[in-house]
Order: structure tokens, then C-alpha cells, then sequence
């Protein structure tokens, strides 16, 4: 009986040393991603906010990289995602400007 569990703890710690041993024989380069070939995922921003004269409240996400707003929200059921579809900032953000300059917003 004794020399059954001294060969099996024998080849337990003969499989924890290979396993210990094992990583180092490899080719440990870094590779890149292959999304990141085909160009830069977006970051985006998520700002929560209320939905004014409601109960509800939602949540704006910001795509900086495709500079786009969009907004989603829970029905009043709560089971449901309601989304908004993206608004193109660089757009809003050219007419704002040119209103501005219109208007004599800008400085002296």
C-alpha cells in the first residue's frame, strides 16, 4: 500500500515539474492583433443622464473614433433596450460653429 501512493505522488510531482518546465521551451513573442491590421477599434464614452418630464433613464454613448452620439434606455417594462439612432457629430459640431460666427458669439 505504501509504495502505491509513494509511485503516484512520484508521478504527480514528475507531471507538476513538466508542467512547471514546459512554458520555457516555447517561442514567447508577442504578436499583434489582427483587428489591429485592419485598423484602430473605436473607444467610446458612456455618460448616464434623466430623461426630462419622465421616469425613465438613459445612457449617451459617445463613438470617438466614427465621432457619433447615440443614446439607449429601458422601456417602462424594463425588459426592453430602446436605442436611439447615431447622430454625426462632426456635422452638429460645423453647424453649431457657423450659427456662432453668425450670431457674433465668438470673441472680440
Amino acid at each position: 500500500m505504501k509504495t502505491k501512493v509513494m509511485w503516484a505522488l512520484i508521478a504527480l510531482n514528475v507531471l507538476l515539474l513538466v508542467g512547471l518546465v514546459a512554458p520555457f521551451g516555447f517561442n514567447r513573442t508577442a504578436h499583434a492583433q489582427a483587428a489591429a491590421a485592419a485598423g484602430r477599434p473605436s473607444e467610446y464614452m458612456m455618460i448616464s443622464g434623466d430623461v426630462i418630464g419622465g421616469n425613465s433613464q438613459l445612457v449617451y454613448i459617445i463613438d470617438e473614433e466614427n465621432q457619433q452620439l447615440s443614446a439607449m434606455t429601458l422601456d417602462q417594462n424594463g425588459r426592453n433596450l430602446d436605442f436611439m439612432p447615431p447622430i454625426d457629430l462632426k456635422r452638429v459640431f460645423i453647424a453649431g460653429a457657423a450659427g456662432a460666427g453668425a450670431a457674433g458669439g465668438g470673441r472680440p
